[in-house]
């Protein structure tokens, strides 16, 4: 008895064939000389966030200077959306050719896996390349607020229980872990109200749809400097340089609570190693320049100094961290 094979539609088996043939091209070339190429096109770097916001402004600072160096236009893809996952899901599941890059926050590396169901897996299938910045969140309120100061905002707000909106660039975002970690620290009452980005949300705490949020410094600078919203204290360890006269929130009377945000680049995990090298190289001699250091210290950052093994260990021992601090606190999604 005849029996006919499975008919596989043309398109299918040639998108497979190609894919196969690249991926036998990556294995079989010499590791040197694949560095040597790179890139070869114009390069595609991943953004989960809007125009606008922090993770925008790093990877087009970033894709300006790496474009200069490698000879090759690196071009902002933005995918807002699911807390930084849409493009970290797109990234995972491009060629690994270095041709495909993310720019990634620990919100989407290291906070997000724990609270949404994801078709990737953000440690398995993104390979770390190097870190870029770290900066510290900053809570921050709209002009509808009136308190000065810390203890008085918590003073309003447990005068008006339940009157007050929190923003975040996000559900599962450091924005978000840190306003709920804040209620919990000083037993105030305030519902969150995530956007896609920052810049969303400084709309609605310009507003007064929202009053407070804890972004990072590198998205809110901007609106601090130009003195549309107030900075009441920053949650790190230590004042922040660019923001000298705003106190730290422990030394504002409310310790315990540290939140910072890291901006990296990863890329689809089976990257050829030398291509993660060579970019991890030219990423770090781009950390040194003048200009580049002047940009960073005016978003209230610090540059980058790891090596590959150092940042890929600073992104699984953030993973384990916030996945216990999530499971601590009990915090879900809306």
């Amino acid at each position: 008895m005849r029996r006919d094979r499975p008919r596989i539609a043309p398109a299918a088996a040639l998108a497979g064939f190609v894919a196969g043939l690249a991926a036998f091209a990556i294995a079989t070339t010499a590791p040197g000389a694949i560095a040597q190429s790179y890139p070869s096109r114009p390069v595609h770097l991943e953004v989960g966030a809007p125009a606008g916001g922090g993770t925008d402004i790093v990877a087009r600072m970033l894709g300006d200077k790496l474009g200069e160096s490698l000879k090759q236009p690196f071009v902002v893809d933005n995918r807002p959306g699911a807390s930084n996952t849409i493009a970290a899901d797109f990234t995972a599941k491009s060629a690994p050719d270095g041709h495909t890059l993310l720019v990634a926050t620990n919100t989407g590396q290291a906070i997000a896996p724990h609270l949404l169901k994801l078709s990737f897996d953000a440690q398995k299938d993104l390979t770390p390349v190097a870190l870029v910045m770290v900066v510290p969140n900053v809570l921050v309120v709209g002009p509808s607020v009136s308190a000065r100061d810390v203890r008085e905002l918590v003073a309003q707000m447990k005068a008006k229980p339940d009157s007050f909106n929190f923003a975040s660039s996000g559900p599962g975002s450091t924005q978000h872990l840190a306003g709920e970690a804040f209620k919990k620290l000083a037993g105030v009452s305030m519902t969150h109200i995530p956007y896609k980005g920052s810049s969303q949300a400084h709309a609605d705490l310009l507003s007064g749809n929202a009053q407070l949020m804890f972004d990072t410094t590198s998205s809110a600078i901007g609106q601090i400097k130009g003195g549309k919203l107030r900075a009441l204290a920053v949650t790190a360890p230590r004042r922040s340089p660019e923001l000298a006269d705003v106190p730290t929130l422990a030394e504002a009377g409310f310790p315990g609570l540290d939140m910072t945000t890291w901006y990296g680049v990863f890329a689809p995990a089976a990257t050829p190693k030398d291509i993660v090298a060579r970019l991890h190289d030219e990423i770090m001699n781009v950390l040194k320049l003048p200009d580049v250091r002047r940009r960073i210290a005016g978003l209230a950052g610090e540059p980058g100094a790891m090596s590959i093994g150092e940042f890929a260990e600073l992104n699984r021992a953030d993973f384990d961290r916030y996945g216990k601090l999530i499971r601590d606190t009990g915090i879900k999604l809306e």
